[in-house]
């Protein structure tokens, strides 16, 4: 030091501290978090870890920050930073009513905190309409997609189209010539009509729902697969991969490892693309369910919201969206070779292909197979640990070997992770992390990446891409509970 003293465990403390203060400020939130944890180490103080959950929220990793924000509590119970990042993990999980307890105790400790007295409102708005809209609902009630059905007495065909709509009409059996009208009108921020929405998703909600949980892909020699991760809304970057790629058809496939929606402010416009290609090309087009195919995650990430804003239609249509995203596969398999899965692995070995078709995949999971496929993450220490996510878990090298050579297989593709490079490969080469969702929630900055496949032998090829200008709809734009947060 400049005085001749030696610094003290506080004073190291501090700098690493404003280290990470200064990447925190870049959108390196890995990096924040190492400088953190080394302060932490120093002198454990309650701010250090509540900046330390701030970087863990931001990085998507709600336990990790549920974890610091307790740790703080339990040192100091008067610290009300704490108790805000507590409630923004529980929140980022769905669990607002839960989250609205943490508010509670923030105006225990500090009643005239405004700040406070917003969030608490908002949250306890928030719960009183999931509960009007649970108390609404019959338990038997006859699905959306029969209601609505071609042939039904009250028909999707039947609703009425606006006489001012001069946009391109879902025909009867839906033609190239259509998706690539429908892509370029919804280019131009204009959406299709109510009844072109319905039959789409209701065509689309049958055709996902007639594939098993696994779906196997046998792609000809003369065809190329491309497999794709997160999309989240970014439609403008979404049909920059088409351009990259290529056009879907019979010589080109794709495989899309889910996450669609929310967070980006155009995710009405992805799935609608989505859906009608996979409508087009039931054979060569292909779409995995992802953590945020989901009625919690939609309520409170924006896709709820958009929705309402975009398409009207009431708590109806979003019911729709959701017959759907509950058909989706969860996982494909190509030719025996590749395994293709939104997030990861199990809490368990010996998992078989089999099992996982034995799964009822037609709900919202909060534990076993399907929850561990949406939600888990490879770590690159050998064995299982608790997932920094708060759901699913952490696996390590040996069980992506042992899952693969259970079955056959020779390594995975999975998403759910932003990647710097829009990729990244781990487990000596057996597990590749997507993304496909280039400057992440219009901040990150990071690229994004697909994955090109040539039969036989199925190398990787990586195309890395970056992000496209938007009309300018911000991320989280249309999020009830999460909008003011930068991004998350």
């Amino acid at each position: 030091m400049a005085d001749g003293k030696e610094m003290t465990d506080a004073d190291k403390a501090i700098e690493f501290k404003e280290e990470g203060n200064k990447y925190f400020k870049k959108g390196k939130w890995s990096h924040a978090i190492e400088m953190y944890s080394q302060a932490i180490e120093l002198d454990e103080l309650p701010a250090y870890l509540c900046n330390r959950a701030f970087a863990h929220i931001k990085n998507d990793c709600a336990g990790s920050a549920m974890i610091d924000a307790e740790r703080s509590i339990e040192i100091d119970p008067t610290f009300v930073k704490a108790y805000y990042r507590h409630a923004t993990a529980k929140v980022m999980l769905g669990k607002v009513k839960e989250a609205l307890k943490d508010y509670k105790r923030v105006l225990a400790v500090k009643p005239n905190d405004t700040d406070a007295q917003k969030k608490y409102k908002d949250c306890e708005k928030e719960v009183k309409r999931q509960q009007f809209m649970a108390a609404i609902k019959t338990e038997e009630k006859e699905s959306l997609c029969s209601k609505y059905r071609d042939d039904g007495d009250c028909s999707w065909k039947m609703i009425n189209v606006p006489a001012s709509y001069s946009g391109p009409n879902l025909p009867d059996t839906i033609t190239l010539e259509y998706v690539e009208a429908l892509r370029e009108h919804m280019r131009q921020e204009k959406m299709p009509p109510k009844r072109d929405v319905y039959g789409l998703l209701i065509q689309a909600r049958n055709i996902l729902a007639s594939f098993p949980n696994v779906v196997p892909v046998t792609a000809p020699s003369t065809a190329k697969v491309n497999v794709c991760g997160d999309v989240h809304g970014q439609y403008y970057d979404l049909l920059h991969l088409f351009k990259l790629g290529g056009a879907p058809g019979p010589d080109n496939y794709y495989i899309f490892n889910g996450d669609f929606v929310d967070r980006g402010s155009y995710s009405v416009e992805c799935y609608m693309l989505l859906i009608a290609y996979k409508i087009l090309y039931p054979n060569y087009f292909f779409l995995s369910r992802g953590n945020h195919e989901g009625r919690s995650l939609n309520t409170v990430y924006g896709f709820e919201g958009e929705v309402s804003a975009k398409l009207g239609g009431g708590a109806e249509l979003f019911d729709l969206y959701q017959e759907c995203f509950q058909a989706l596969p969860l996982s494909h398999n190509l030719n025996g070779k590749v395994w293709c899965v939104h997030g990861g692995l199990y809490e368990r070995d010996g998992v078989t292909i089999a099992d996982i078709n034995k799964e009822t995949r037609f709900c919202e999971p909060d534990s076993g197979l399907m929850s561990n496929m949406l939600w888990s993450d490879p770590m690159p220490m050998r064995g299982r640990a608790p997932n920094k996510r708060g759901v699913g878990v952490s696996f390590g090298p040996d069980v992506t070997e042992e899952f693969l050579n259970t079955n056959g297989l020779e390594y995975m593709i999975r998403s759910h992770e932003v990647k710097d490079e829009g990729y990244v490969v781990e487990h000596d080469g057996k597990c590749i992390t997507v993304f496909s969702a280039p400057n992440y929630c219009d901040s990150v900055g990071n690229k994004a990446a697909f994955i090109t496949l040539r039969p036989p032998d199925y190398t990787p090829k990586y195309t890395v891409f970056d992000s496209q200008p938007h009309p300018g709809k911000k991320a989280m734009a249309f999020s009830r509970m999460l909008g003011g947060m930068g991004g998350f």
